[in-house]
């Protein structure tokens, strides 16, 4: 049995300001991930660099707007219609993965339509990297203490003082194994076979859904939703999101791979 280690969520402080692990963790895999794209990629797209750098500023507020957002309805649901202005609340905590996802998506959405751009191509390049978010933002779920899992009398099983007694499954780093690591590793190498559009984003909707939704079986129910049915809340979350990879990898079954150099693309 191991017992989780007390560590402070907070990095750095200089005086008033606190520098905190969850926040460098959103920053680390949004300026990692565009990095990592940008080195494999522009080469091939020859998208000019505003457009690079339009789509991580889009792909930024997609995550933040999103994912807080879904959040408070997902999660927060009856507080939040009481309490609106707890959105901007930032400080408090509380992202939804679901969430992000819809917010990504509609930023994407409109910075193609803006740029002339496929929205497939830029769902593609996102999706491969999204998986490094997951990975760090599980990580800094972890050293905050935050989201533990069931009971469990594994001998890897940690116990959270801050919580209870029991030894428990630290679900964070399970999560952050599957819907992280694994996910990245498999659609970043992937990607370099240049698959057809969309079918990167498509699987990146349905693996996910898959990995959390086994993850979830590993994981403590929110006390103030728990189970429902046999089900928890991120598994009926990830519903959809399967059911959207799906669609896509079947809308992409008849459509070629990129060729090897593709044409320039305009902004």
């Amino acid at each position: 049995m191991l017992v989780y280690p007390d560590i402070d969520p907070v990095m750095l402080r200089l005086g008033a300001l606190e520098l905190r692990w969850y926040g460098l963790a959103y920053v680390a895999a949004l300026l990692g991930g565009w990095w990592l794209l940008r080195r494999r990629w522009q080469e091939h797209l020859r998208w000019p660099s505003e457009l690079w750098a339009d789509l991580l500023f889009y792909t930024t507020l997609g995550v933040l707007i999103g994912g807080r957002l879904g959040f408070m309805l997902f999660y927060q649901g009856a507080y939040f219609w009481r309490e609106p202005l707890m959105l901007l609340r930032i400080w408090e905590g509380g992202m939804s993965l679901h969430g992000g996802v819809l917010g990504v998506a509609a930023a994407l959405w409109w910075l193609a339509r803006s740029r002339g751009v496929s929205i497939l191509r830029l769902a593609d390049l996102v999706a491969q990297v999204a998986p490094l978010g997951l990975l760090l933002g599980r990580l800094a779920n972890f050293i905050n203490g935050e989201l533990w899992g069931r009971p469990t009398e594994l001998p890897w099983g940690m116990v959270f003082p801050h919580v209870d007694e029991l030894a428990r499954h630290p679900s964070q780093l399970y999560e952050a194994a599957l819907e992280g690591g694994l996910l990245f590793v498999f659609l970043y190498a992937y990607a370099r076979r240049r698959p057809p559009p969309g079918r990167v984003a498509g699987w990146f909707l349905l693996g996910y859904a898959l990995l959390r939704g086994l993850a979830e079986e590993w994981r403590e129910p929110d006390a103030h939703i728990g189970l429902i049915g046999t089900w928890t809340l991120g598994q009926i979350l990830c519903l959809p999101m399967a059911a959207g990879g799906v669609l896509l990898l079947y809308l992409t079954m008849r459509t070629p791979r990129l060729p090897r150099e593709p044409a320039a693309h305009g902004a």
